[in-house]
């Protein structure tokens, strides 16, 4: 059996390949970008991780529709038919029984390429609300699983499950380790997060005098941030210089090693970054991407904040002064969070992935072996 995959939403494909790899029969193939953003060179993880994973990696080029106009909203247009023709070819090539969806405009053109080509779409939703990608996949699509119940209003109700978010086994199943000091990790996404690493850089020296900090920044070649930090923690001591650990992107081991020591979450809160400090019962303080659409990553950071395990920084408000005051809050009550940071982790269904992965089996017929 051949299952191809594609979508934006990097982590929780991860997750739902983790799962299917435990699988002899099936033989998988990934449809992604070769850059993460518009107007940028960096590579987009996708297309770094894919492949080490043994997973034959397709990259295409295409366009999005663009909320606000900007000086790539036409150029990226232009883009859209350029990468349904490679969808189409690629998907004659591979001939998958299935196509698996995570969202994002770059599963858009291979979602309807698969429909056209009468291949069967399960897609995957993240968010409390759905997405612009997947609420036009949801009408090409069989099967869309949910992360959230209150997600099954915005799909057909005949198409829809609720699977979770699904999570990485080796996240799942870290244990915590003690550490002579706290530890802070810092994160912006896959995609790092300018905002908050130019906050973070002003704060980075007082921080370092109580904590350690390891912070995922991100590989942007328009911000270069990666090397502003770099140039920066040159500057210091060799003593507080040894607490700062950074990097563009951390893989699955490394990052499951990282919170294995992590006391604190500070950064945006994408679905799965939610996702995977409640299971771990990490309090967090949240600075949710005010771009994000509908409101969604609010939305998340609200679920955490509103039982007591996180601190919402709104990006607006966001400045050095307040991200240390919030840092040091959450230190000053660290056992009161630290309790309702596990309490929350009963929200989460730890066994998204295998849901999303009987629910394909099921599409195409074919008993697991």
């Amino acid at each position: 059996m051949k299952i191809g995959l594609t979508g934006g939403h990097l982590t929780p494909a991860l997750a739902v390949i983790e799962e299917l790899k435990r699988y002899k029969e099936v033989n998988l193939f990934f449809v992604g970008r070769t850059n993460t953003m518009e107007g940028d060179p960096s590579p987009s993880p996708e297309s770094v991780i894919i492949p080490n994973l043994g997973v034959k990696f397709y990259s295409i080029k295409t366009g999005r529709l663009q909320r606000k106009f900007t000086k790539f909203t036409l150029p990226s247009l232009t883009k859209i038919p350029f990468g349904f023709i490679q969808s189409i070819l690629i998907l004659l090539k591979e001939k998958p029984n299935l196509l698996i969806s995570f969202g994002s405009y770059v599963a858009v053109p291979v979602s309807v390429a698969a429909w056209i080509l009468r291949i069967p779409i399960l897609t995957h939703e993240q968010t409390f609300k759905g997405g612009l990608a997947n609420r036009f996949i949801s009408k090409v699509a069989k099967r869309i699983a949910v992360s959230w119940e209150s997600s099954i209003k915005h799909f057909p109700s005949k198409k829809v499950f609720v699977s979770g978010n699904p999570v990485r086994a080796e996240i799942i199943s870290v244990k915590k380790k003690r550490t002579n000091r706290s530890v802070i990790y810092i994160t912006g996404g896959n995609q790092g997060a300018h905002v908050i690493n130019v906050i973070l850089a002003e704060i980075l020296s007082n921080l370092l005098k109580k904590y350690e900090v390891v912070h995922q920044c991100g590989g942007s070649e328009s911000y270069k941030d990666f090397e502003m930090l770099s140039a920066l923690s040159s500057q210091w001591p060799k003593k507080i210089k040894n607490r700062y650990k950074l990097s563009k992107w951390y893989k699955t081991a490394e990052l499951a090693e990282i919170f294995s020591k992590t006391d604190l979450v500070v950064g945006r809160s994408g679905a799965n970054i939610v996702n995977e400090v409640a299971i771990l019962g990490i309090p967090a303080v949240f600075i949710p991407l005010e771009i994000a659409a509908y409101g969604e990553q609010m939305d998340n950071a609200k679920v955490l904040a509103e039982r007591g395990a996180a601190i919402i920084l709104p990006e607006g408000r966001l400045t050095p002064k307040r991200l240390l005051a919030a840092i040091e809050f959450v230190f000053k009550d660290y056992r009161e969070y630290k309790k309702k940071a596990k309490a929350a982790g009963k929200l989460i269904n730890k066994n998204a992935a295998k849901v999303i992965v009987d629910e394909a089996f099921r599409m195409v017929n074919v008993p697991k072996t």
